[in-house]
């Protein structure tokens, strides 16, 4: 239900969905869209609020997503030149969502 939500949040917000819970030799991801040429890998959490859901999203998971998703970019035409960006999704018991942009990335 969690990424059933979050895929219609992106859809209105004017993101494509390319495909739900793709699996490769890497692992799953949730959740692909693209959006003026960039592929968004996004990763979904429910939990009772916010800060629980982004408690579940483990170092571990993150980098089998950013494998996942680098193989994924591998069967595109531009590979791994392919201009990517990868979301957590945090949903809580309400059904609000909370979008992270870039969740990822390291400071």
């Amino acid at each position: 239900m969690a990424e059933a939500s979050v895929a219609d949040h992106y859809r209105r917000a004017g993101y494509e969905l390319v495909q739900m819970r793709w699996r490769g030799k890497a692992g799953e991801i949730d959740m692909i869209l693209r959006r003026d040429g960039q592929y968004i890998f996004v990763e979904v959490k429910a939990s009772r609020d916010f800060s629980r859901a982004a408690d579940r999203l483990t170092r571990r998971q993150m980098d089998r997503i950013c494998r996942a998703a680098c193989e994924f970019c591998g069967t595109l035409p531009t590979g791994q030149l392919t201009d990517m960006r990868l979301d957590a999704a945090l949903v809580d018991q309400f059904g609000r969502i909370e979008i992270i942009e870039n969740a990822f990335w390291e400071q």
